[in-house]
């Protein structure tokens, strides 16, 4: 029987104030937890990886969010071993995240006890361990904090990069904590009309001299010098031999490579480096994903002309594959795939097809949006239907979800409204008129 002090009510405020995925408000849809948990398990788990801990607890907490809560514990396990390998001790601060990620699970399953005796070794660990600053958290804290928030979601990227400062600030000799705090921070640009500012990087330069064999930073430098007008070419050929070398990982810095080809209009050194690594690696779904992408660069953006039969069928070969190997996470792709059968000689009704099938489906409203806009695409630039794509932007543009493919939708409209040519042109102005900020 609990005691007064081990009470529901106690033992449920103190795992509240734990500093755990659990606590962090990381509520996310469905779907996008199925692209997040496909986006970690690209990073690999290679023997090395500063982060390794931190992959296994966000992997576990994915899970969980899932339904998948068998998988939970293994995983919270192999991060606590992950930790004591990558900080060559079996305890420390780094263990309160993953000890309160515990705690949680073992409430959640109604093993109070076992949810106590984690709530124990917390509450040890930072008495062991107290942070440098008396009124912050410790340090691998706000580290693991800064880096699940970037991971989980990009409208908190400068919450992660003040999490990371405040990191570094009390530890810094954490180069990878440096690393991926600047990495987060060119992130927050990607969508972004603003240039990358000439102090993030100065942080750049900084963060390659500290960590000179991390190949994702060099090449993000060399795409943001490439952005200045240096020319990069040769450092960028040369970074491509070290990038086939690594270990296969979204970390090994090919999709910032085949992105800063696409940059430079080199696109078909880009399917080059694709096809070759694939070579190498045959069964590496990541592969397979940015030789996708390449084809379909190659052939939506770079051909003036109907692109080669071979080169389409080549595209969706592998968008085929790609589908079945991110199954949960595979609507972009499937949007991709109809979009290649629309610029194929003999396969033009399969796009409408599959898109017909998306747009039947049961979507929840952020994937509706990323939808509409593609399919306005679509129906502007391979069916000539001007009328319907104009209705599929607004449907798009409605849906109150602050994204990339909303003010994509709303930018086509305001084009349309401006240029005053079309007959919808008054629909068009009123809708925006009366358009919600989300």
């Amino acid at each position: 029987m609990m005691s007064a002090a081990q009470s529901p009510t106690t033992l449920e405020s103190k795992l509240e104030a734990l500093q755990c995925h659990f606590t962090w408000d990381l509520d996310w849809s469905r779907s996008k937890l199925f692209c997040l948990r496909d986006n970690i398990e690209d990073i690999g788990t290679e023997e090395g990886n500063s982060w390794l801990g931190h992959i296994y607890n966000l992997q576990g907490f994915i899970q969980y969010k899932l339904g998948f809560t068998e998988d939970t514990q293994s995983l919270f396990n192999k991060a606590a071993e992950a930790f004591s390998q990558t900080r060559g001790a079996a305890e420390g601060p780094w263990l309160v995240v993953n000890y309160g990620n515990l705690a949680w699970l073992h409430h959640h399953l109604g093993d109070q006890a076992e949810s106590q005796a984690y709530l124990s070794k917390v509450d040890a660990l930072m008495e062991k361990y107290p942070s440098p600053s008396q009124d912050e958290l410790h340090p691998e804290i706000y580290a693991e904090k800064a880096w699940t928030l970037m991971k989980f979601s990009t409208d908190k990227r400068l919450l992660a990069a003040d999490y990371f400062q405040r990191a570094i600030r009390m530890q810094p000799d954490m180069v990878e904590w440096n690393t991926s705090y600047v990495i987060g921070l060119v992130r927050s640009f990607k969508h972004s009309k603003e240039e990358l500012g000439a102090d993030v990087f100065e942080k750049m330069r900084i963060a390659k001299e500290q960590d000179p064999e991390n190949l994702y930073l060099a090449v993000v430098y060399l795409q943001q010098r490439a952005k200045r007008g240096e020319r990069v070419e040769d450092e960028a050929r040369e970074l491509s031999r070290k990038v086939l070398r690594n270990p296969v990982s979204s970390y090994s810095g090919m999709k910032p490579l085949i992105r800063l080809y696409r940059s430079s209009e080199s696109i078909d050194e880009a399917i080059d480096l694709t096809e070759e690594a694939l070579k190498e690696h045959p069964d590496s779904r990541y592969l397979k994903r940015c030789a996708a992408l390449c084809y379909k660069w190659k052939i939506v953006y770079f051909s003036d002309n109907r692109p080669k039969q071979s080169m389409v069928d080549r595209a969706i070969s592998l968008l085929k594959e790609v589908i079945g190997l991110y199954r949960d996470s595979s609507l972009v792709k499937k949007m991709d795939l109809a979009n290649m059968y629309a610029k194929s000689t003999h396969s033009q009704a399969k796009a409408e097809q599959i898109y017909q099938q998306l747009l039947e489906s049961d979507l929840e409203p952020a994937d509706k949006q990323v939808l509409y806009n593609n399919y306005a695409k679509y129906l502007n630039f391979d069916r000539r239907d001007r009328n319907r794509s104009i209705k599929y932007h607004m449907m798009a543009a409605k849906i109150p979800e602050q994204s990339f493919f909303r003010d994509n939708s709303i930018s086509v409209l305001e084009k349309i409204r401006d240029r005053n040519r079309h007959r919808m042109c008054r629909e068009i102005e009123a809708f925006l008129a009366n358009l919600q900020e989300p």
